[in-house]
Formats: C-alpha cells, structure tokens, sequence
C-alpha cells in the first residue's frame, strides 16, 4: 500500500508542477496568438489590390501590428505640429457638441492621459472602498481630491477614486469616497493590475513566495 500511495503522491507532485509551468506558457501564447489575430485585421482597412497577401507568397503574422505602429506614428506626428494641433482643436471642438458622444470622447481622453503621462502622483495610490455595497471590497484609484460643490457640500474631505473592472480595467465606476473610507494599500499599480485582471488569481504576495522559493 506504501508503494502505491507514493507513486500516487509522485504523480500527483509532477502533475501539478507540470501544470503550473506549462499553462501559463499556452495561455500567453494563446492570448497573444488571439492579440495579433485580432490586431492583424487591421490590413483589411486597406484597399484589396494593395494588401500584403497580393505582393507576398506567404502571409506574415503581425504585419497588422507592424502597420498600427506605423499609423500610431505618423499621426503623432502630425498632431504635434501647429497644423495637427489646429486640426485637433477643430474636431475636439466638434466632438464637444455632440451630447453623449462628447461625455464619453472626454471621459476615455482624460484616463488615458492619466495612466500615459505618468505625471499624476495620486493616480499611483492603490486603495480598497466598500464597493458595491458595505462589507464587499473593490480596488481602487484615487484620481484625485474632489473640489467645488461636491467638496464643500460634503461633511468630510471628499477624494475621487476610480474604481476598475475585470478582466478589463478600461471601463468601470467613478466615486466620490470619504478618504476615512478608503483603506489605503502599499501593493504597486502594476501588482494591483496584475490581481485586477486575472481575477484574483494572480496575486502579488503568492509571486513573491514563487520567486523566494526560486532562489533557495
């Protein structure tokens, strides 16, 4: 019995260590294989008799990423000359007048500003919230402190957090929190992002032990 309770626990053991390194390696590559598929229609915009495939015997995978660089590029450089700017000015102009449209234009301009430029210190702040109800914790961003009306009708300093969804964190929940409410945590945005997407899965802690384990 001694014998065959060891080779179960030996297959056991090299199961799940099998597991543990090899699926994440397919599911990145699955994941990426997914990115650049979808990314890679991006050739469809241009004209039939000027795709790739009419020029080239085999197709390329990626080439669809190759061209958004290129586009991401040259329309950053047009943008920032005084031509660009005028033209953004125009049609940020247009956008404004246009209701819904306009809230959302501006909305999605001002978040992506905040996570490129990097130049917004309390964005970096991760916190919890009672969110969506009391005794349920949702992560958390403080944007900022809230100000004007919001600010001087409330009874306590009113802080802005920007509350992600997952496994997309692109959209999610504007609130206006107390900062007593908010409980304030010493993981980094990316560790947070990490959890945040995965669903919980991916835990910065339980990496830090996989690493130290690594190393011994």
């Amino acid at each position: 019995m001694k014998i065959f309770q060891k080779l179960k626990n030996t297959l056991r053991v090299n199961l799940l260590a099998g597991i543990l390194f090899l699926t994440p390696i397919a599911a990145t590559f699955f994941f990426l294989r997914f990115v650049i598929t979808w990314i890679d229609k991006i050739t469809l915009l241009v004209p039939a008799k000027y795709r790739p495939e009419h020029f080239l015997p085999f197709p390329i995978p990626g080439l669809g990423i190759i061209i958004l660089l290129i586009v991401l590029f040259f329309t950053g450089v047009l943008v920032r000359n005084y031509l660009g700017k005028k033209l953004v000015w125009f049609w940020e102009y247009l956008i404004s007048k246009i209701p819904v449209v306009n809230k959302i234009y501006i909305g999605v301009k001002q978040l992506l500003e905040t996570i490129l430029s990097g130049t917004s210190k309390d964005f970096k702040r991760v916190v919890l919230v009672e969110f969506p109800r009391k005794g349920m914790y949702s992560l958390g961003y403080v944007t900022g402190v809230a100000s004007g009306e919001i600010q001087t009708k409330t009874k306590q300093k009113v802080l802005n957090v920007y509350v992600p969804t997952t496994p997309n964190p692109t959209s999610g929940y504007y609130l206006m929190v107390g900062e007593e409410e908010v409980i304030p945590l010493e993981m980094s945005v990316e560790d947070s992002f990490k959890l945040l997407i995965s669903g919980g899965i991916i835990n910065p802690e339980t990496e830090k032990k996989i690493k130290q384990g690594g190393k011994n």
